[in-house]
């Protein structure tokens, strides 16, 4: 008991501020930058690594080496936080397990190779409804939180944010492949049910530890299905290692924020911030790649304020019904 109140204080210093609105606004955003960012990035890094569009055993690879750093990123800076190693009990290991399967190998493995198979735009807008799945799963199947009228227009505001962002992208058709359309959703679906299975592990044990382990297991399979697809991760310039640190980090420090929310707020609350991820990806792909076509329009604020409207709504349900 001493040894969790002493996890409690390290990390989240009072638990009771993790559950106010002002403070999951603001972390919760953080997490979604750092997400956000990762878009450009991405892009950026198959640049400086000569990893080809259609290269996806080489993208796997990229991913779960990128996944395994953050894992050991995240584990380092827990240990030094609450001055020992973060490892895990045999209770922690199936749980680890678990999620390093939907959070990482599962959703990552089934969202790469679906890319390759279909545009980039479907892929967001498929990826936007993780929010829908995580609340209903929840609500219906956990019965973690209950399922309300104003979250759900909440997620539909959000939602329609998400797909204004992307009209006029190109790329939007009816066609529907089961290894393109239908493996992004089931990395959706595993994305979603991640969210749900933190927010109950985390109660039962460290949630910084159970996102650098999964990460690290994760990553480390990723890497070697990569591997065995024939991908190869080759450092060709001074500007690849500060790049894939970066990348690293927000991975490392976005799921750890992110778990960490989840732990103390119902899952509604936290994942409907989901829907900025795509958003902000817009917006830095516009600085850092000079896309400025969709993010400084009318279209683009538009979209901003539909997701934040989302936002809104359904924390104020969670507001209402505390």
């Amino acid at each position: 008991m001493e040894e969790k109140r002493e996890e409690e204080r390290i990390f989240i210093m009072d638990k009771n501020m993790l559950q106010k609105t002002g403070m999951v606004w603001f972390l919760a955003m953080i997490c979604c930058l750092l997400w956000g960012s990762a878009f450009p990035c991405i892009k950026i890094g198959y640049e400086l690594f000569q990893i080809e569009a259609a290269d996806t055993a080489s993208q796997i690879v990229f991913a779960g080496v990128r996944f395994f750093l953050a894992g050991v990123l995240a584990l380092l800076f827990g240990s030094v936080l609450q001055r020992k190693l973060l490892l895990p009990e045999r209770k922690d290991v199936p749980m680890i397990l678990k999620l390093s399967v939907m959070q990482t190998v599962v959703q990552y493995l089934f969202f790469y190779i679906g890319l390759a198979h279909t545009t980039g735009v479907k892929s967001s807008i498929i990826e936007a409804a993780n929010v829908f799945v995580a609340i209903l799963i929840a609500s219906l199947i956990f019965h973690q939180e209950e399922l309300t009228g104003r979250k759900m227009v909440g997620c539909a505001a959000g939602f329609a944010g998400v797909v204004l962002i992307n009209l006029g992208s190109g790329g939007m058709d009816a066609q529907f492949r089961w290894n393109g359309e239908g493996f992004i959703l089931l990395s959706t679906v595993a994305y979603a049910l991640s969210s749900v299975f933190i927010k109950r592990y985390s109660a039962k044990a460290n949630p910084v530890l159970l996102s650098g382990w999964q990460f690290c297991v994760g990553g480390l399979v990723m890497a070697v299905v990569g591997g065995l697809m024939g991908g190869r991760l080759t450092f060709h310039e001074a500007g690849c290692l500060p790049l894939f640190f970066y990348m690293a980090v927000i991975s490392s420090v976005a799921y750890t924020l992110w778990a960490i929310l989840l732990k103390y707020n119902p899952v509604s609350k936290v994942t409907v911030f989901g829907f900025m991820n795509p958003v902000f990806g817009v917006i830095l792909s516009a600085w850092l790649l000079k896309e400025n076509g969709q993010a400084f329009s009318l279209r683009g604020l538009t979209s901003l304020i539909l997701v934040c409207i989302g936002i809104y709504i359904v924390n104020k349900s969670d507001d209402v019904a505390a």
